[in-house]
C-alpha cells in the first residue's frame, strides 16, 4: 500500500466535487464543497466593508482552506488504513 497523498488525488477529489458559492450580508464569502462520498466542507471569507468585497477573491480564498483541509483528511485516511493493515 502506498504512503503518500498525491496532489494528483486532491486534484481529483475537488474536480469530482460539487462546489457552491453564495454571497451573504453583501461581504461575505460561503463555499460548500460536497465530496464525491457526501461529506461536506464549508468554508468562509469575508471583508471588513461591502466596498471592499469580491466574491471571486472570497471564493479563492475558501477553495484554498478547503484544499488544505482535503490535504489532512487523506492524510488522516491514508494514516489509518496503513495502521489498520500493520495490526
Amino acid at each position: 500500500m502506498k504512503n503518500t497523498v498525491t496532489k494528483q488525488q486532491i486534484d481529483e477529489l475537488l474536480a469530482k466535487s460539487e462546489i457552491k458559492v453564495e454571497t451573504v450580508y453583501d461581504k461575505v464569502t460561503v463555499v460548500n464543497c460536497k465530496l464525491p462520498n457526501g461529506f461536506v466542507i464549508t468554508e468562509a471569507s469575508g471583508a471588513v466593508a461591502p466596498a471592499n468585497y469580491d466574491e471571486e477573491i472570497g471564493k479563492e480564498i475558501c477553495l484554498s482552506r478547503i484544499e488544505n483541509k482535503l490535504w489532512e483528511l487523506e492524510g488522516y485516511a491514508l494514516a489509518k488504513k496503513l495502521y489498520e493493515s500493520e495490526g
